[in-house]
């Protein structure tokens, strides 16, 4: 049974993968895609977006503009990850057209009090917390959120402690985990713990190129820089793809596992974007959030692999030799 998802993101390199992965999976039904400021500002993450389905054909899909700064702190867009066009510098033509009047959050209040809706937040919650802020009812009938963001043990990928997306707008982070909280629900942190697994290796990508030159050829065009970036920063022979493993654990649980715990996002100082996770639960308070703490890539790659290529996973045969000592 298809459930319904509106996808919030900031495309983004690994953002424009996971909407290409999201709309092979006959388990999503894509409704939307709200677009926050983040990797790159809003205009150019709905042209990525836009640019994305033009690719999948998938046009169908509306996007609709959402918050062009954070609640409160200054916008840090990161583009010297992503390139001078979010997307890795491809510098693909543009889409004209396609544009719409409603709001993201507007989008998202009527869809969801249409019921049976869910979120995967691809990006900071900036969209989410405004639309708590406008319509807390609308919020509160979210069916399920998972978030990739934040980090548990891992270290943070833009400071010491934070990863970027909650780091780029913590206000509306801990706003949507206080609201999660009030709430009685837990939200899925598809956090750096897990998602720093998921490397896209040189090996990776020539094999998807060699099983379907078409899509190999986009996801090359895109990732480029974002490989040169890896290893300027890490000296890592890949990418990590962040955020399709948060679409992909939406439709398979069994992907990632980790455990509830009342979580707390830092507003400010040098701790600013930190996820505060009670592991102890010293503070006695009820869980607000689902922390992944295990993920499995091969199982990843292979979904990923097959739906974006449209192949049977057993077809997939040098998977697990090209995965061998990858990561652990």
């Amino acid at each position: 049974m298809k459930r319904k998802v509106i996808i919030d993101c900031d495309p983004g390199i690994d953002d424009s993968l996971a909407l290409m992965l999201a709309l092979s999976m006959e388990e999503l039904e894509v409704a939307g895609i709200t677009v926050v400021c983040g990797n790159s500002p809003v205009d150019m993450g709905v042209s990525n977006a836009k640019k994305v389905l033009d690719f999948m054909g998938r046009l169908d899909v509306p996007v609709f503009a959402g918050a062009k700064t954070p609640l409160k702190r200054e916008y840090v867009n990161a583009l010297d990850t992503h390139g001078s066009d979010g997307l890795g510098e491809s510098f693909l033509p543009e889409i004209p057209g396609y544009e719409q009047t409603l709001t993201a959050t507007s989008f998202m209040a009527e869809t969801i009090k249409k019921g049976s809706c869910s979120v995967i937040a691809l990006g900071p919650l900036t969209n989410l917390a405004t639309l708590y802020q406008e319509d807390p009812q609308a919020f509160g009938q979210i069916e399920e959120i998972v978030s990739m963001g934040g980090s548990f043990r891992s270290h943070g990928n833009c400071s010491p402690v934070a990863e970027y997306n909650y780091w780029a707008d913590p206000d509306g982070a801990a706003l949507v985990y206080e609201a999660m909280e009030s709430l009685g629900k837990t939200i899925s942190m598809v956090g750096l713990d897990v998602t720093r697994k998921i490397v896209l290796t040189p090996d990776l990508l020539e094999y998807m190129k060699r099983l379907d030159p078409h899509t190999g050829e986009f996801v090359e065009k895109i990732t480029k820089f974002y490989f040169d970036f890896h290893w300027q920063q890490e000296h890592l022979i890949g990418c990590v793809i962040n955020d399709p493993l948060a679409v992909a654990y939406f439709a398979d649980r069994s992907l990632c596992g980790g455990f509830e715990a009342y979580t707390q996002v830092e507003r400010g100082g040098v701790s600013m974007g930190q996820t505060v996770v009670d592991s102890t639960n010293f503070y006695r308070r009820s869980p607000n959030a689902l922390v992944l703490t295990q993920t499995y890539p091969l199982k990843f790659f292979r979904l990923f692999f097959s739906r974006l290529l449209g192949m049977a996973e057993e077809d997939l045969d040098l998977l697990p030799v090209l995965l061998k000592g990858v990561v652990s």
